[in-house]
C-alpha cells in the first residue's frame, strides 16, 4: 500500500506552523485545545485500526470547539497542509491514516450534548462523541439512537457520519444516514456551513446525503443532529445453528424474501463461533454457522413473528433454535456477536474486510469465500450483518510472516470483487480509505470517478483534506499536485 510522498516544504516548516496553530487557537478562544507536535506523543495518531499501515503526522491538534476547528482549518489552507480528520481511530480502512506533511484534527475533545428535544425525537451533539454514549444520554426517557457499529462503545459520531456507519439493527432502522438530521461543517477554508436541521431534509439539493458518508474529504463534521427513537415495547431474540454456512445463507434470504424484516440478523461461521466461545463463554453450540435474528414489538407480535421466522427456518433442517426467554439469556445470546471481533484477535492477525452484496447471493458468496481459502492457503472466520448482506469476512494471517500480508490483502482483493461481481459495492460501512482505494476501478468506471471527484473539487478545490483516501493515486494525482501548488 503506497502513499504520496510527504511535501517537504511543508515539513520544513513544521516549528513555525506548529507555533501558528497554537496561537490560531488561542485567537478562537479555544482554551481547552492542544496541540501535539512532540514525535514521541505524535505515533499514537499514526495509524487507525488498519495498524498494518502507519506514519505519524507533523503535528496533532485537538479543538475543542468548531471555532477551534475552523481557525486550524483556515490556517493550515494558508500554509497549504494537508489535514486527516480523526474521530476515535476506530476506522478499519485506512481512513484516518497519515502523511508526514499532515496535521490531524482529533475530535476526543469535542463530546458535549448540546440540545435534547424528546418532543421533537432529537438530539445535537459535538462529533467526538461516541455513538453508545448518544443513547446513554437518552435511555432514562425511553429513548435510543438506533445506529449501532460493533465498535460503538469507542467510535465517534463524527467518524460514524464520515463512514456512513451502520451496525446489526440496520436492518430495520436503516445506518447513519437514515438517522442523521444536520450537520454543523466546516470547510476546509475555515468557512462554517449548516447542512439540514432538527425539522428534516431542507429544501434544495441534498448536501447533507453528500456529505453523509464522504470519509472526511468535504469537511470536518463538528456537531450532529440526530434522530433519537422510543424504545420498543420488547425484544428477542433466537439463536439458529446449521450444518453449513450456504444454509445460513439461504435462511436469511428466505426470511427476508417472506417479507419479515427483523430487528437482526446476524451470521458467525464456526471459527468465529469456536472463537468467542473461548473468549466470551456465551454458550453458543458447536456448529458450523448460526444465525442471530432479533425481533421487536409487543409479546403478541414477537411470538408471531418468531413463529413465522421458525417455519422457515426448519424447512433449512437447523441443527439448533434456541428462543430467548429472559433478559440474560438475551444478553448472552448477543454477547458472543459483540465479542467476536475481539475474541478473534486473541487468537491471530487478521484483516476484516467490508463488502456488500444482495441478501438472496449469500450462498454464492460464502461458497466463494471459502473456494478463495483454499486457493490461498489463510483461513477465514465470516461474521457479519445477513440481513441487509455487509460482509466482514475475517481473512486470518501471520503479521511476523514475509509475504503473509500481502496475500491476505490479495485474497481480500479477490472477495472483494466477487462482492462486486454479483451485484454489491465494496463497502457496507467501513468506506474505502486506503485499503481499498485503489479497488474502485472495479465498481466505478473513470467517468464515474471523475463526477466523484468533481465534487470534491467544489467542497476543497485545493485537495487538502484527506486527498489520498478513496480514489486510486494515479486518478487523484493530477488534482492533488497540480491543484495545490497553483493555487
Amino acid at each position: 500500500m503506497q502513499m504520496p510522498a510527504p511535501d517537504q516544504a511543508v515539513i520544513g516548516r513544521r516549528d513555525a506552523i506548529v507555533a501558528r496553530l497554537i496561537a490560531a487557537l488561542s485567537a478562537a478562544g479555544d482554551a481547552a485545545a492542544r496541540v501535539i507536535d512532540d514525535p514521541a506523543e505524535t505515533r499514537a495518531y499514526e495509524c487507525d485500526a488498519l495498524s498494518a499501515y502507519r506514519c505519524p503526522p507533523l503535528a496533532v491538534v485537538l479543538p475543542s470547539t468548531t471555532a477551534g476547528v475552523a481557525a486550524v482549518l483556515r490556517l493550515c489552507h494558508e500554509e497549504r497542509v494537508p489535514v486527516v480528520p480523526r474521530g476515535a481511530g476506530t476506522s478499519l480502512a485506512g481512513g484516518s491514516m497519515p502523511t508526514a506533511d499532515a496535521v490531524v484534527i482529533g475530535l476526543a475533545r469535542m463530546n458535549a450534548v448540546l440540545e435534547t428535544d424528546l418532543a421533537d425525537r432529537f438530539i445535537r451533539v459535538q462529533a467526538g462523541r461516541t455513538n453508545l454514549s448518544v443513547s446513554s444520554a437518552v435511555e432514562t426517557a425511553g429513548f435510543f439512537y438506533a445506529p449501532d457499529p460493533s465498535s460503538q462503545l469507542a467510535c465517534a459520531i463524527g467518524g460514524n457520519i464520515a463512514m456512513n456507519s451502520g451496525g446489526a439493527h440496520c436492518l430495520k432502522y436503516g445506518v447513519t444516514t437514515n438517522n442523521l438530521l444536520g450537520v454543523t461543517l466546516v470547510m476546509m477554508d475555515g468557512s462554517v456551513v449548516e447542512l439540514g436541521g432538527p425539522m428534516g431534509e431542507a429544501p434544495g439539493l441534498d448536501l447533507l446525503g453528500v456529505v453523509c458518508g464522504s470519509e472526511g474529504q468535504l469537511g470536518i463534521v463538528t456537531e450532529a443532529t440526530l434522530r433519537i427513537l422510543p424504545r420498543p415495547a420488547g425484544a428477542r431474540p433466537v439463536l439458529i445453528g446449521f450444518d453449513s454456512s450456504e444454509t445460513a445463507g439461504a435462511c436469511v434470504a428466505a426470511i427476508i424474501r417472506a417479507g419479515i424484516i427483523p430487528v437482526a440478523i446476524e451470521f458467525m461461521d464456526r471459527p468465529c463461533i469456536r472463537a468467542t466461545e473461548a473468549f466470551a463463554g456465551a454458550g453458543y453450540p458447536d456448529c458450523e454457522a448460526l444465525l442471530i435474528v432479533e425481533v421487536e414489538g409487543t409479546a403478541p407480535e414477537i411470538d408471531e413473528q418468531l413463529r413465522l421466522i421458525r417455519a422457515i427456518a426448519e424447512t433449512f433442517a437447523p441443527v439448533a433454535f434456541r428462543e430467548s426467554r429472559s433478559e440474560e439469556e438475551s444478553r448472552r445470546i448477543w454477547l458472543g456477536r459483540k465479542s467476536a471481533f475481539g475474541a478473534m484477535g486473541q487468537i491471530n492477525d487478521y484483516m476484516c474486510l467490508d463488502g456488500t452484496i444482495p441478501v438472496s447471493a449469500l450462498p454464492q458468496v460464502l461458497a466463494g469465500i471459502a473456494r478463495l481459502s483454499g486457493e490461498f492457503g489463510l483461513d477465514v472466520a465470516n461474521v457479519f450483518h445477513a440481513g441487509d448482506g455487509n460482509m466482514h469476512p475475517l481473512i486470518l494471517y501471520d503479521a511476523n510472516r514475509p509475504g503473509d500480508l500481502e496475500r491476505c490483502e490479495a485474497m481480500g482483493a479477490e472477495i472483494l470483487k466477487l462482492c462486486v461481481a454479483v451485484g454489491g459495492c465494496l463497502t457496507g460501512e467501513h468506506g474505502v480509505g486506503v485499503e481499498k482505494r485503489e479497488l474502485m476501478g472495479v465498481q466505478f468506471d473513470a467517468a464515474d470517478m471523475e463526477a466523484q471527484m468533481r465534487v470534491k473539487d467544489v467542497f476543497d478545490p485545493l485537495w487538502l483534506l484527506n486527498a489520498a483516501k478513496v480514489f486510486p493515486l494515479a486518478v487523484s494525482a493530477p488534482r492533488r499536485e497540480g491543484l495545490r501548488h497553483a493555487a
